[in-house]
């Protein structure tokens, strides 16, 4: 496993992250497609094992069961310091008013529900997992900045907004002396490069780590385009966010893979780990290869034509996946 800094803070990372929202329990978050928990328990080992120590979830997946299944998981296996632990607030949790956002009411509750259910005192990233476009800024980014004081969050971190809005919440931070954002989770992948015209120059002007969610495009880069999974048929969200166009670049990725010996995610991952924003790509696992595959892509070098290959023929996108 190699590791990076996080954007321009000291705290070192894997290069892989892996994302929790594989497992939980199906009852309680509307995702048929997640894993139990004896699989989150094996997931983890497995990855800890590999060299990798950091680790994503957040609030909303699986009703917190993710962030249950994922604690447990942990500290059976490593001790606190050893890892890297994210987790992130915005999405609803309870119906009602105040169930959901980003005002202090709703962020200094949710840490501590967080916290209780990942069976720790603090996280070491805490993220904003949208822009609230009902609550002020200013309330948003002091509550936030209260949780570090607190010593619940080591760093934080913002999901996908527009640029303008990570750019605002910065200023915001800095103006007042509250702690800034250190880390950008966005949707990025070879399928989906929107977030190249402004974010990710935003990101490195500034220093900002750069942790993708969905790198292989919820498995549409891992397989033809139309293969059918559990989980297509069932992901309503996903369904938005990729188009036919793609399908093209998917089987570029394909044949470039079966060039050189290896699987598609491979490939796809490289690339997105040879683009000098990223940081750190979240990877979902949900069967054993895919952390094999997600660890060996590290090491995989393409060269600068199979660079160019993979991003010839991309499709731009509307804007998807900030809501």
């Amino acid at each position: 496993m190699q590791y990076t800094k996080l954007g321009g803070t000291g705290l070192e990372v894997s290069r892989i992250t892996i994302g929790c929202m594989s497992w939980g329990d199906p009852e309680r978050g509307g995702h048929p497609w997640v894993k139990d928990a004896g699989f989150a328990d094996e997931t983890v080992a497995a990855a800890l094992e590999a060299g990798v120590n950091f680790f994503d979830t957040a609030n909303v997946y699986s009703g917190g069961s993710s962030e249950e299944f994922t604690g447990r998981a942990l500290w059976k296996h490593a001790d606190r310091e050893d890892v890297v632990l994210a987790t992130k607030v915005f999405q609803r949790m309870r119906p009602g008013p105040n169930g959901a956002g980003l005002s202090r009411k709703a962020i200094l509750h949710e840490i501590d529900a967080s916290l209780n259910r990942l069976g720790t005192d603090y996280v070491d990233l805490y993220q904003t997992h949208r822009w609230d476009y009902d609550t002020p800024i200013e309330e948003t980014m002091e509550a936030l900045h209260e949780v570090v004081v607190s010593g619940k969050a080591r760093y934080l971190g913002a999901s996908s907004m527009y640029a303008w809005q990570f750019a605002k919440a910065q200023q915001v931070a800095r103006e007042n002396g509250w702690t800034p954002f250190v880390s950008m989770q966005d949707h990025y992948n070879l399928i989906y490069r929107e977030e190249e015209r402004e974010m990710l120059p935003l990101c490195q002007d500034q220093g900002i780590g750069v942790i993708p969610w969905s790198p292989l495009a919820r498995g549409r880069l891992t397989r033809p385009w139309d293969t059918d999974t559990n989980r297509t048929e069932t992901d309503e969200f996903g369904g938005t966010l990729y188009r036919d166009e793609d399908a093209d670049i998917v089987a570029t990725v394909l044949a470039l893979a079966e060039r050189r010996g290896v699987s598609a995610a491979q490939v796809a991952l490289a690339w997105l780990l040879h683009q000098p924003a990223v940081t750190s790509p979240i990877v979902g696992v949900t069967k054993p290869e895919h952390l094999a595959d997600a660890v060996a892509a590290v090491d995989l070098e393409l060269s600068e034509d199979e660079l160019t290959e993979l991003s010839e023929g991309y499709v731009p996108h509307a804007i998807a996946g900030h809501r």
